[in-house]
């Protein structure tokens, strides 16, 4: 059972009701929480269409949109801000908690969580204050990451043969370059041209520093062996473009070596922490990019001439050990002394010894001749000629043919080899039978006789005061005629 609200009444004296229902003279609707929203927004935008904000970066995100949210804030209060993409890929650093901005845009609400925000356009660090600060901020998080530690530096080349120079073409700076390039040695000089100041200068100094370390040995355009990234003196503002991450790390990861000359002796950028080695002005960066062609060639004739004397005092001194040793040394004629005794020596007793042989000899000779008499020659004549004359009546006695004059026949076959056995005189058939003046060609067992080829006929044999003596007697021998 449900209990109805007492009637109860305001301070004022009205009556609250259960019940809205519209008073009279009342023109004045209901509005929707929409609606109420929405007038809002347009008084607000209407009141605050473009404001410029002070305040310190609070909450700094970039979300993966690549829109940029932050908070801006002082002592008693603070305000959400949102930049879009379009706008926060244009900022000329990078937004970080802590640094005082100046925000340029416009305010506007949020009727999704009934708030409201700025929609900034613009944003600028307040003041060279705050740009210091956001300056120490990106060095000390760079450095932790160890871009500027000395084991990276590389070591300059002693005469660069090509030098690649970053910086604005129509600046003094490339010309003071030039002039100290040309006075001190002249290089080959590449420029790429960039803006050293302003939007987009951040990007075209990294691009053509990377652009430099790109280039590949051996290709159309040379490659660098030194780059110089240089820019005429001005504010902390000014010089920024080279305070940005982009640039930093473009020169920190180049395998060229570099050389910062960015402002005047007094301004230090990040970039000259980033280099292998800061010059303090672009002229002192030419200075330090090539010796003086004349103080080195005065050095190498210097060196020359020291490298010649040196030489010369050590063949100097070589000539003077050489003659304090050839004082100790011996004479040549008591080095040879010995030598020559024992040639005369071995001179004589060669001498003795070829008059001995003489002499030996000779006594010989003198023996042997006087073995020599012809009485005994004309014995062992004789003996020979009578042992010469008996081999031959031997060989004469012995020769078959001079069986022939006495009745003997010899027998041979069709083929004119001598038959010996009666077989084979019966095999043969048809035989030859050489007498003393002749052959009679013969058949075996009555047949007819085959002629056979005539034999060879011998001839007569010589007398004997033709014939040639035999050879005496291996086992005789010529004996010794002495």
């Amino acid at each position: 059972m449900s209990v109805p609200f007492p009637d109860t009444a305001s301070d004022d004296g009205t009556e609250a009701r259960l019940l809205a229902e519209a008073a009279p003279g009342d023109n004045a609707p209901a509005l929707s929480v929409s609606q109420l929203s929405a007038a809002i927004k347009r008084t607000v935008e209407d009141g605050f269409a473009r404001v410029r904000v002070r305040g310190e970066l609070s909450g700094a995100k970039r979300a993966a949109s690549g829109h940029f949210y932050a908070a801006l804030k002082d002592d008693n209060a603070l305000i959400d801000m949102v930049m879009w993409k379009g706008q926060a890929g244009r900022l000329a650093f990078r937004p970080e908690d802590g640094i005082e901005v100046i925000a340029i845009g416009k305010l506007t609400t949020y009727p999704g969580r009934s708030k409201y925000q700025l929609v900034v356009d613009s944003l600028e660090v307040a003041g060279e204050g705050a740009l210091m600060l956001l300056f120490e901020k990106l060095k000390a998080r760079l450095g932790a990451e160890g871009l500027f530690d000395p084991a990276r530096k590389q070591p300059l080349p002693r005469l660069p043969a090509v030098i690649g120079v970053v910086t604005s073409p129509t600046g003094a700076v490339i010309r003071d370059i030039l002039h100290r390039l040309a006075d001190r040695f002249p290089m080959h000089v590449l420029v790429w041209p960039v803006l050293v100041q302003g939007d987009g200068a951040a990007a075209q100094v990294a691009n053509a520093v990377r652009g430099f370390d790109a280039i590949r040995p051996g290709g159309p355009v040379p490659r660098p062996d030194l780059v110089i990234v240089a820019r005429g003196g001005g504010s902390i503002e000014d010089l920024w473009a080279f305070n940005e991450e982009v640039v930093v790390r473009a020169i920190a990861d180049c395998r060229i070596p570099t050389i910062s000359a960015v402002g005047h002796e007094t301004d230090v950028t990040l970039a000259d922490h980033a280099a292998d080695v800061r010059a303090p002005t672009p002229t002192a960066a030419a200075e330090i990019a090539v010796p003086v062609r004349a103080e080195l060639q005065e050095l190498l004739i210097h060196r020359a001439g020291r490298m010649i004397g040196a030489a010369n005092r050590h063949q100097a001194l070589a000539s003077e050990r050489l003659a304090a040793l050839a004082r100790h040394l011996p004479r040549r004629e008591a080095l040879y002394a010995p030598q020559r005794q024992r040639l005369d020596d071995a001179g004589d007793r060669l001498d003795r010894a070829q008059r001995h042989r003489l002499t030996v000899v000779a006594e010989r000779l003198a023996t042997r001749g006087a073995a020599l008499r012809p009485g005994l020659l004309a014995r062992r004549w004789d003996r020979d000629r009578a042992l010469l004359e008996g081999l031959g009546r031997l060989l004469v006695s012995l020769d078959p043919r001079a069986l022939l004059s006495r009745g003997y026949a010899m027998v041979r076959d069709a083929g004119g080899a001598i038959v010996t056995t009666a077989g084979a005189a019966r095999e043969a058939g048809a035989l030859r039978l050489q007498f003393a003046d002749g052959d009679v060609p013969v058949a075996v067992s009555g047949g007819d006789p085959t002629p056979a080829p005539p034999a060879p006929v011998s001839s007569p044999a010589p007398p004997k005061s033709a014939r040639k003596p035999a050879d005496p007697s291996p086992e005789r021998g010529q004996g010794e005629l002495f």
